[in-house]
C-alpha cells in the first residue's frame, strides 16, 4: 500500500475512532494524526498479543483500535 493508501486509512481510523469514542470531529487533519498514532499504538499491542491481520481490513481494524486506545488514554489523562 503506497503512502496515499496510506493516508485515507489513517482518516478512516481517525473518524471511526471518534465515532467510537462519541467524541464530536475534530476535523481531517486531527483525524489523519489520531488514525496514524492508533496504527502504531493498535500495531504494538497486536505484536505483544501475537495477533496478525491481513489486508487493508486489517491494517484498518488495527489502527482504530489504536486510536481509540490513544483516545481512552487521553480522556483519563484529563480527568
Amino acid at each position: 500500500m503506497g503512502l496515499i493508501g496510506s493516508i485515507i486509512i489513517g482518516i478512516l481510523a481517525g473518524l471511526f475512532a471518534n465515532k467510537i469514542m462519541d467524541k464530536k470531529t475534530d476535523g481531517c487533519w486531527w483525524n489523519l494524526f489520531l488514525g496514524i498514532i492508533g496504527g502504531f499504538v493498535g500495531g504494538w499491542v497486536f505484536d505483544l498479543l501475537n495477533i496478525s491481520w491481513g489486508g487493508t481490513i486489517g491494517q484498518l481494524g488495527t489502527a482504530i483500535v489504536g486510536a481509540v486506545l490513544v483516545l481512552w488514554i487521553a480522556a483519563r489523562l484529563k480527568k
